[in-house]
């Protein structure tokens, strides 16, 4: 999640001076605007070298975690929200780590790329897989394990006991609430249990 006008909607479903924990954070980039826009503070988790790295020269407290491996370390409701951008679809067990997501954390905000966005239905209906900003890898070289669409999510979230608080997609950097399933590249659900 690189694009600022993205990053910047999600940030404003954090609360000023929220605990934070971002599974997944990357360079650190959210965590550090979270930190100096909104008085929020916490920890991020990430387990790529040069990410670790870059969170400490941006301030970004980490800790170097496979989150394959689960968050027990954290005790339930550690942190007012739990982050976590872009990974659901890297990881082998989604459905455990967003468990997880919802008991570590008051509130839970996601994000992953929407695969029933339209141009990726013309690619599959055209017999091809998409390949686009949002998902920029070829089929055969691609880091996510898994596909799923904004639907999808509202599926799972109440099969796994979750309340939305608010959804919506994003495309270009805007919003998408009319539609989202159809029209945004990328998926946002803020949730907490049910």
């Amino acid at each position: 999640m690189s694009d600022r006008k993205d990053i910047e909607l999600i940030a404003a479903l954090v609360p000023n001076g929220s605990r934070v924990l971002d599974l997944g954070c990357g360079d650190g980039e959210l965590l550090s605007l979270l930190q100096r826009e909104r008085g929020c503070s916490g920890y991020g988790i990430e387990i790529d070298d040069a990410n670790v790295l870059a969170c400490h020269r941006r301030g970004v407290n980490v800790i170097q975690l496979n989150l394959e491996e689960g968050l027990s370390l954290f005790e339930d409701q550690s942190f007012d929200v739990v982050l976590q951008l872009d990974t659901l679809q890297h990881l082998k067990n989604t459905e455990r780590m967003l468990r997880e997501t919802a008991r570590v954390g008051r509130v839970g905000i996601v994000s992953f790329p929407n695969f029933a966005h339209w141009p990726n239905r013309l690619h599959v209906a055209a017999g091809r897989m998409p390949v686009t900003r949002v998902l920029p890898y070829q089929w055969y070289d691609t880091p996510n394990i898994r596909v799923g669409t904004y639907a999808d999510f509202e599926v799972l979230a109440k099969k796994d006991g979750l309340a939305i608080i608010d959804s919506f997609g994003i495309q270009a950097g805007k919003a998408v609430r009319v539609w989202p399933n159809l029209l945004a590249s990328v998926a946002v659900f803020k949730f907490q249990r049910a």
